[in-house]
């Protein structure tokens, strides 16, 4: 990255510029530009075809960019140094099913090159943190899909990575291990690990994530902070006492709906919310509850991505 004058600002997690990648004729990924502070935890969402399954691998150094530039923490992509500094769990795994889940982690710990002397430290940390101590000494084989999620998270978190990449890593567990995994999460967040989270369950990403950032057809179409992206759209209000001609009334603070004694109103400022209730007062209803009303990150994921039938790239 060329060095500009200036405060020294902290090394992002991730950055790319125009980062592409074709394979002949398809193009997988256009130009991607992105970043991922430090300490964050970074949702990635986009449709199939989008280029998400691409992008991941290219920022592991597992397929080489056709054009644009990719670093992690601070070195280009694909630097062996920094990947010891990086935990990974991919969407699609597979562990020897003979090898128990302590034999697994050990395999991990000695690829990782991580000093034997730690291991017994490292692998009962990990054990504990995804909740596998009691099965520690079963064979993979014996392992339930979400069983085998969480010894994969596992793996990821061996030798307190500086940047962790997951790749859907709640899509095989039932709710009480995601909102455990989404503890872990956080306590990475809380400790300084970078987060970087391709999930399409939409739901976890506003659990968890600080940022976001939403491709298609290569791009990034849309990022920031949730907030920012979801913004307010309006105000909910449990209401009585208002006919029908009042509540039509209201309609000049925006367009107005009613259920279940519910009125939901589209549209006013946030400046505006206080007059919308004095309105209601005056007319003779009463208020018990307000509450800002906010797009849902799948409304606004439905809202940016085009819906053009799903290409062959993310299988790749």
């Amino acid at each position: 990255m060329t060095a500009v004058a200036g405060p020294v600002l902290e090394t992002p997690a991730i950055h790319t510029t125009e980062l592409a990648k074709r394979y002949g004729s398809t193009v997988a990924l256009t130009g991607l530009s992105l970043t991922v502070p430090g300490g964050e935890v970074f949702g990635f969402l986009g449709p199939n075809g989008a280029g998400k399954t691409t992008a991941v691998k290219l920022l592991l150094g597992l397929a080489a960019p056709s054009g644009g530039e990719a670093w992690l923490l601070g070195a280009p992509a694909g630097d062996a140094a920094t990947r010891r500094r990086v935990g990974y769990l991919p969407e699609l795994f597979r562990y020897q099913g003979w090898l128990t889940a302590r034999e697994v982690l050990a395999l991990h710990c000695e690829l990782a090159r991580l000093p034997r002397a730690g291991w017994g430290n490292e692998i009962a940390g990990a054990l504990r943190t995804v909740g596998l101590e009691r099965r520690a000494d079963d064979r993979v084989e014996a392992f339930s899909k979400g069983m085998q999620q969480r010894l994969g998270l596992g793996v990821a978190l061996l030798g307190r990575p500086d940047l962790v990449i997951l790749d859907e890593p709640t899509s095989a567990l039932d709710p009480v291990g995601r909102h455990e995994v989404r503890a872990i999460i956080r306590e990475l967040r809380e400790r300084g690990t970078a987060v970087f989270l391709n999930s399409h369950l939409l739901t976890e990403v506003e659990h968890v994530c600080d940022r976001v950032a939403v491709v298609d057809h290569g791009r990034v179409v849309a990022s920031g902070r949730l907030q920012e992206l979801l913004g307010t759209t309006g105000v909910r209000l449990r209401q009585a006492g208002l006919d029908q001609a009042a509540l039509q009334s209201l309609g000049r603070f925006g367009r107005t709906s009613v259920e279940d004694g519910w009125l939901t109103v589209e549209g006013p400022k946030d400046e505006e919310v206080a007059d919308l209730v004095a309105e209601i007062v005056r007319l003779g209803g009463r208020v018990y509850a307000v509450e800002p009303r906010q797009t849902t990150l799948e409304d606004r994921f439905l809202q940016l991505v085009d819906h053009a039938p799903a290409r062959a790239e993310e299988t790749r």
